[in-house]
């Protein structure tokens, strides 16, 4: 799945935490939210400068409107290793969480259907 496809996909399938999804479908998924949120805060800092309140309004704003379809991503990722998508709290645990994470997101999917349906096309 390529870099466009992937975001196209995630946005469709907003919040569908069902199914499977690829590695290259999250990790360019990931890749766009973090170039759009580092982008949106970057200008965000230059047109609000010290108004605070504003920009961490309207920096949230952007953050729930991308972690939703993120998780749900992330979700779809871990069904197609035959693991729950509620492992992605283990994102909540300090320092190690993220890291625990990313192997599991890194991991090859299973190649055949498991519980959470076939393998994604």
């Amino acid at each position: 799945m390529s870099f466009g496809q992937s975001i196209s996909y995630c946005f469709s399938n907003y919040a569908n935490f069902n199914g499977r999804a690829r590695r290259s479908e999250f990790w360019w998924f990931y890749l766009f939210v973090i170039i759009v949120a580092a982008v949106v805060q970057g200008v965000l800092a230059a047109i609000l400068g010290a108004d605070a309140t504003a920009y961490y309004l309207l920096s949230g704003l952007v953050t729930i409107a991308l972690a939703i379809p993120l998780y749900a991503a992330g979700a779809r990722r871990m069904h197609d290793t035959g693991k729950s998508g509620w492992l992605q709290l283990l994102v909540l645990i300090p320092c190690v969480g993220i890291i625990i994470m990313i192997v599991l997101w890194a991991q090859a999917g299973n190649p055949g259907e498991n519980q959470y349906g076939a393998p994604p096309a």
